[in-house]
């Protein structure tokens, strides 16, 4: 038996001279026979590295997929910035006392703003969300 050994590497440039990349190294026995048959030796060692290739590629548009969901969730509701301010400790605060008081479950304010968790949400739909809240009926005065 010979073992054919292949590995491929790949980086790509981010934003701010940041990458992200992702590699792979591969080994597969191949019959010893092969030896003699220099054509179909390069046919198994091109199949090895196409292989590799396609992993690599598939895992970097997996990275780029869930980086591309993270920042549309992050940009949902600011005009495309990516440098929002997230909502302060004291605004979440505020949220879920004034929820609490209202007897309203403080997630289902903040799908509107196309986030799912409190905690994504930015100093600025924070600050809307409060003031929307504040004005609004509380369920015991429904």
């Amino acid at each position: 038996m010979l073992k054919l050994n292949a590995g491929f590497s790949r980086k790509v440039g981010e934003p701010n001279y940041g990458s992200r990349g992702a590699s792979v190294n591969v080994e597969l026995e191949v019959e010893s026979g092969l030896i003699g048959d220099p054509e179909g030796l390069l046919a198994r060692i091109r199949n090895l590295f196409d292989l590799a290739r396609q992993s690599v590629d598939q895992e970097l548009a997996q990275q780029t997929s869930e980086i591309q969901r993270d920042n549309a969730r992050r940009d949902n509701g600011n005009n495309g910035r990516r440098d929002v301010r997230r909502a302060t400790a004291s605004q979440l605060r505020a949220i879920r006392a004034i929820c609490e008081r209202q007897g309203v479950d403080p997630l289902s304010c903040v799908t509107r703003y196309g986030v799912t968790e409190l905690e994504d949400l930015t100093l600025r739909q924070a600050s809307r969300l409060i003031d929307e809240l504040k004005s609004a009926p509380s369920e015991t005065q429904r």
